[in-house]
Formats: structure tokens, C-alpha cells, sequence
């Protein structure tokens, strides 16, 4: 199922996001370039607003003081799929935490799964049981090392049976907590 943003009601966004982006989740970010997957998991992620609909992720900076591909993918083309942790999927984000090269895939090197359900957007791992499809909004300057980036979202995928009749979304994500991994199972 995907559910355009546009077409549902701020209180039933509001239940949608809430359920979806519980506390501390891991945003495993899904972006594009030149062909390139991209695949990075970042912990400083958390909702901003339901209306408009918009989350924030910060982003660090490579060893060297450049921006990391995400940040680069994401300034270049303004689009970027957040996909969530869960059990099944924890090896591959752990791997994906991995630097490599620009013109190095994730996707490839850990041969990952993923699949596209819609053109516009970075395709999304296919082990995630939602995804949000974002969009560029702004970028906060802030001092210090890390980049916050708010994105706009668009589109969601829920797996189908994890949507109930309220709008309350039942995912199974594994968050951070410290140095910890945590599932979050029916918060």
C-alpha cells in the first residue's frame, strides 16, 4: 500500500507518523546518484510536524571534512527513502554503518534486496515494513559537525495487515538506545 500524503487528513498523518517514527528509530536512507544506490542508517532522526508532514535527520561529515554521500545525494537531487530497521534486517543496516567510496553501492556490496514501487523516489529495501518518501524541504544551519536536514514527506509504504482501521500503523522497528539496539514491538 502506498498512502500519498496529500489525501489524508492531519489527524489520521499525525496517528500514521506517530506509530511510524517511534522513539529514536534508526532512519536507514535510501538515496541515488549516477546510478549509485545508496543505503546509510543515521540515529539522529526523529518527526518534526504533521502538517506540514516533515521529519529531520542530522548528518555527520566524512573523516576528510566532506559531505557524506547521503548529504551530497540528497543537496544534488532532493529526494531520499527512509527505510525503518526491523529484526529481519538488522545485519544489513549494521553493514551498511560501513563507509564506502562514492561510486560503491550498499545495495551491491551487501547484496541487499530492494525494490521501487514508485519512479520519482530512491528505490526502498525491500525488507522494511515501511518507508517514507521524502523530499527536500530545508536545511538548518547549525555549528558543529552534524548537518540537519528536514524533509518533506510524501508518500508512505506500509506492509499490508501492519494498518489498522484507526490509522495506527504496527511495525516492528528497532531503534537505538545508547550504544543499544532495542525492538520496538507494538509501542
Amino acid at each position: 500500500m502506498i498512502l500519498d500524503y496529500a489525501d489524508v487528513n492531519d489527524l489520521n498523518r499525525y496517528k500514521i507518523m506517530s506509530d511510524t517514527v517511534v522513539p529514536r528509530p534508526i532512519a536507514w536512507i535510501v538515496t541515488e546518484d549516477d546510478g549509485v544506490i545508496n543505503a546509510a542508517p543515521f540515529s539522529y532522526f526523529v518527526p518534526l510536524s504533521s502538517n506540514p508532514p516533515v521529519v529531520i535527520v542530522s548528518i555527520g561529515k566524512k573523516e576528510d571534512g566532506s559531505a557524506k554521500d547521503t548529504l551530497f545525494n540528497i543537496r544534488k537531487h532532493k529526494k531520499a527513502t527512509i527505510c525503518f530497521v526491523n529484526k529481519d534486517n538488522c545485519d544489513d543496516v549494521k553493514n551498511c554503518a560501513m563507509p564506502l567510496g562514492k561510486d560503491e553501492s550498499e545495495i551491491k556490496t551487501y547484496e541487499i534486496d530492494v525494490q521501487k514501487p514508485l519512479d520519482d523516489f530512491p528505490a526502498m529495501i525491500a525488507s522494511t515494513q515501511t518507508a517514507l518518501f521524502c523530499e527536500f524541504y530545508k536545511e538548518v544551519e547549525l555549528p558543529g559537525k552534524t548537518t540537519p536536514i528536514i524533509l518533506e514527506i510524501k508518500k508512505q509504504f506500509i506492509e499490508d495487515g501492519r494498518l489498522d482501521e484507526r490509522s495506527h500503523v504496527h511495525v516492528d522497528n528497532v531503534g537505538r538506545s545508547g550504544a543499544f539496539f532495542k525492538a520496538m514491538v507494538d509501542l
